[in-house]
C-alpha cells in the first residue's frame, strides 16, 4: 500500500499524548476530462466523495456507502487501490491529543448521470452538493480558497487541493503546476 502523502497540522505533534485513530474512504471518479467531486459551499471548496469507515465494515464498503449516499451514484466498480494519504490534526472529540486519519484512495468507475443523494444532517447545513467538474477548474478554485485562507481553515482542502493535483498529473497525464493560473469560474455552483 503507497503512501501518497502525510499532512501534520501545526498544533499537533504526530503520535504524542492520546491518539484517535480514523480510517476513512475517498471515491476518485473520472469521466474524460472531468472528476465526480463535492462542492461545499460553506467552504467554497471542492473536494472527492468519502469519508469515515464504521465498525464492522470494509474499507471496499464504506467507499460504496459513501459514494452512494453522497453522490448518488449508482452502476459503482471500485478499480484499483491508488495508496493512502496520513493526517494528524487537531481532535474534535474530547479526551485526545492528535486525530490519526488515514485515507484510502481508489479509482472506480460510475454511471455519470447521478441519482437520489442521502446526505447527513451536517452535509446538508455545510451545502454540500456533488458536481462534475474539469479538473484543472477544480483545483484553480481550491488553490484561490488557499491563497485568500484564513487562518481557522483546515487541512482537508490542502489533503484535497494535493490529491487533485496527483489525480491530474498521475491517473489523467495533465499536469498542472503549482502557478495554475485562476480565472473566475462561470460554471461553479454557487
Amino acid at each position: 500500500m503507497p503512501l501518497l502523502q502525510t499532512f501534520i497540522h501545526p498544533e499537533v505533534v504526530p503520535g504524542q499524548g492520546q491518539v484517535l485513530e480514523r480510517q476513512a474512504a475517498r471515491a476518485i471518479v473520472l469521466s474524460g476530462r472531468e472528476v465526480l467531486l463535492l462542492y461545499t459551499r460553506r467552504y467554497d471548496d471542492y473536494s472527492l466523495p468519502g469519508g469515515g469507515v464504521d465498525a464492522n465494515e470494509s474499507i471496499e464498503e464504506a467507499l460504496r456507502r459513501e459514494l452512494g449516499e453522497e453522490t448518488g451514484a449508482h452502476d459503482v466498480s471500485i478499480g484499483r487501490f491508488v495508496g493512502y494519504i496520513d493526517e494528524h490534526r487537531p481532535p474534535r472529540k474530547a479526551g485526545y491529543d492528535v486525530l490519526f486519519m488515514r485515507s484510502h484512495c481508489y479509482l472506480c468507475d460510475a454511471a455519470t448521470a447521478l441519482g437520489k443523494t442521502a446526505p447527513e444532517n451536517y452535509e446538508v447545513a455545510n451545502g454540500m452538493v456533488p458536481v462534475w467538474i474539469d479538473i484543472a477548474t477544480a483545483i484553480q478554485h481550491n488553490e484561490q480558497i488557499l491563497f485568500n485562507r484564513p487562518a481557522t481553515m483546515g487541512l482537508s482542502v490542502e489533503r484535497e487541493t494535493w490529491l487533485l493535483h496527483y489525480i491530474a498529473r498521475e491517473l489523467m497525464g495533465r499536469p498542472l503546476g503549482p502557478n495554475v493560473t485562476v480565472a473566475p469560474l462561470a460554471n461553479a455552483p454557487f
